[in-house]
């Protein structure tokens, strides 16, 4: 038998990958090497600007943002993390406001790029006519992908300060929190928020897609046999974990699952200046097209 290809990969500990990393899908072409990270997005940096990895998870933003600037990765159809995203905005319950009259406020968030704080703009700007463009962005982080610049309405947060002790100061009026466990002053903004999400899904597409994995463009290109045989492993490890899919399914995999999702979200980058113009899914996919997928 020929050498496997041997891929290093960035992939974190979710359910539906958990049989693939634990070695109960296996293959006679492609071996997957896993880079030790314990939290993917911490390396996500070290793939757009390095090119670190073979195969990755990937925040379906810095993808778009990834794309948009050249970045040599190809999107797999394959979504290794969704969720409802409203349950992590905050307001301070000693000086609350409404999602209605958040135009003109100042809102933290770890960085303007990060996928779950676009999710939540481009949701309030459905439901509430939010206006992004209005509010002060209040960040901590660099975007992952260097070229990128920051629009003129995100500013960079005070050395020492945290979302958390900023919310509860009311130098903010609302932070979007990656540890969602926190005590009063802190409240979520939607304490029904899992009501919000599922009704928002269900008219937008489905649940909203937070990572999805992608492939090195060259190897994409020059071995779409290895593209096709990532994506059956991805798939088969997904059937092992959930024999029944939950519906609505967070990690759909195909084009035609996943379109109004990225559709909606390619959408909400154009709108707040994440990238040039709102990609097409067929631009999204057009080198997985080629491959056979």
């Amino acid at each position: 038998m020929p050498d496997k290809v041997k891929l290093f990969t960035l992939l974190g500990d979710h359910p539906g990958v958990m049989p693939l990393k634990r070695g109960e899908v296996t293959s006679n072409l492609v071996e997957f090497v896993y880079d030790d990270v314990k939290v993917p997005n911490t390396a996500f940096k070290a793939l757009v600007r390095d090119g670190k990895y073979d195969c990755a998870e990937l925040a379906i933003v810095t993808f778009l943002q990834a794309k948009a600037f050249g970045k040599p990765y190809a999107l797999l159809p394959a979504t290794v993390m969704g969720r409802g995203q409203m349950h992590t905005l905050f307001v301070n319950a000693q000086k609350p406001v409404k999602p209605q009259d958040l135009n003109g406020k100042r809102i933290g968030a770890r960085s303007y790029t990060v996928t779950t704080g676009v999710w939540v703009r481009g949701i309030l700007a459905d439901l509430y006519g939010v206006d992004s463009n209005s509010i002060t962005w209040v960040t901590f982080e660099d975007p992952h992908v260097a070229e990128y610049r920051d629009p003129p309405n995100v500013v960079r947060a005070p050395a020492g300060a945290t979302l958390e002790s900023m919310l509860a100061a009311g130098d903010i009026d609302a932070a979007v929190l990656g540890n969602v466990d926190q005590k009063p002053p802190l409240v979520p903004m939607f304490p029904d928020a899992k009501s919000v999400d599922r009704d928002w899904a269900a008219a937008n597409g489905g649940i909203p897609i937070n990572h999805m994995m992608v492939l090195r463009s060259q190897i994409m290109a020059e071995r779409p046999d290895v593209a096709r045989e990532v994506y059956r492993m991805l798939a088969e490890s997904k059937a092992k974990a959930f024999p029944q899919a939950p519906s609505p399914d967070p990690i759909r995999f195909g084009i035609a699952a996943n379109r109004a999702s990225l559709d909606k979200v390619a959408r909400f980058c154009a709108a707040q200046k994440l990238t040039p113009r709102a990609l097409t899914v067929e631009e999204m996919f057009a080198e997985a097209s080629a491959a056979g997928l």
